[in-house]
């Protein structure tokens, strides 16, 4: 399985730099079997069945990128030079695993300032990396990043324009609530709340899991041979009674549908061979490609991802991969809009 088997053109044009508005409006490209059906994310409504069971990843988007600076005294005085510091992921000290441009402009021990609340210590560089021990913990330290950060926008939207205040609303979803993420679970972008009480009107059940997307989910492959790729690992979690609804919606005949990717590698993660949903608290580096047997997911929705991607191997795992090329192929040709604020698909196998 080589990576030039998930390649396929996409045009510029299709990269979507911004959401659709209302976030119900954006296109959904049902595939259902061998049919496909060109509609609107509003229309979930009526493609969802009473007993379904929609999977939703919580987690919440931390402002991860902060422009800071650091000081040195030198013989003509004080050097302040600029640092733009990318927040990966927390480690279990207490101190944030960042990146740094330039990474050679600080040195351990030194001090970076973002306001006058936020500033942090680097503790030590390794592997291209660095680790920061912030002056502040807990709440304290969520309310001055939310002042002082930036949303961590993916790398194609970041090149083709800079984050904004409109992003703090736009790349998180109305029901994040556990802080961690670095990226967003961006199927679930398109829900607002009238549509989720309209689906639980219906009978649509619905249960939150958390997986705290990290910035290695823009990582790309870079192995031919596919199967060797070493996947990134995140840290997720899957409650006993989380569990329990999903085993009771398998039980009773329903279907069990992830909203994004992040949802499915999660609940996979957590299901034995058997398909029983057990409960999970721990890092996950489950990598889903073609041959893969899923154990729990009936369903997907999701947007529409990079070409060589993993996340394309994901789908062509559910969905057979000489199908998704058909998909894909009818995304392109009636003007999909692509990645995390692109358009939407439902996937049944």
């Amino acid at each position: 399985m080589q990576l030039s088997d998930f390649d396929f053109h996409l045009p510029e044009g299709l990269i979507a730099t911004r959401p659709a508005r209302p976030r119900v409006s954006a296109r959904l490209l049902l595939a259902e079997g061998e049919t496909i059906r060109d509609l609107y994310v509003r229309d979930l409504v009526d493609l969802f069945r009473p007993g379904d069971r929609l999977v939703l990843n919580n987690t919440k988007v931390i402002p991860a990128r902060l422009s800071g600076s650091r000081t040195r005294q030198s013989g003509q005085g004080e050097v302040v030079a600029k640092v733009e510091i990318t927040l990966l992921e927390p480690q279990p000290g207490g101190d944030w695993m960042a990146l740094a441009k330039p990474l050679r402009k600080v040195k351990e021990g030194e001090e970076i300032v973002f306001s006058p609340a936020l500033s942090a210590r680097v503790t030590r560089i390794e592997g291209g990396q660095l680790y920061l021990a912030f002056n502040l913990t807990g709440s304290d330290f969520d309310t001055a990043l939310a002042e002082a950060g930036a949303m961590p926008l993916p790398p194609y939207i970041a090149a083709l324009r800079a984050p904004d205040a409109q992003d703090k609303e736009d790349y998180q979803t109305v029901f994040a609530r556990h802080s961690g993420a670095v990226a967003a679970p961006t199927a679930s972008l398109h829900f607002d709340a009238e549509l989720l009480a309209a689906l639980a009107a219906k009978g649509v059940q619905f249960t939150e899991v958390t997986l705290h997307v990290g910035a290695g989910t823009f990582l790309p492959v870079k192995v031919e041979d596919v199967t060797t790729h070493k996947m990134h690992s995140e840290w997720g979690e899957v409650s006993p009674e989380a569990a329990a609804e999903i085993n009771a919606t398998k039980a009773a005949g329903g279907r069990v549908i992830p909203v994004g990717t992040t949802a499915l590698r999660l609940i996979e993660s957590a299901a034995t061979p058997e398909g029983k949903l057990m409960p999970f608290a721990a890092a996950t580096d489950i990598f889903i490609y073609p041959g893969y047997r899923f154990r729990v997911t009936d369903a997907l929705m999701t947007n529409f991802h990079l070409p060589k991607s993993t996340l394309l191997m994901l789908v062509s795992a559910l969905m057979g991969k000489a199908r998704v090329e058909k998909i894909y192929a009818h995304a392109v040709a009636n003007g999909y809009r692509f990645f995390s604020y692109g358009d939407a698909s439902l996937l049944i196998p």
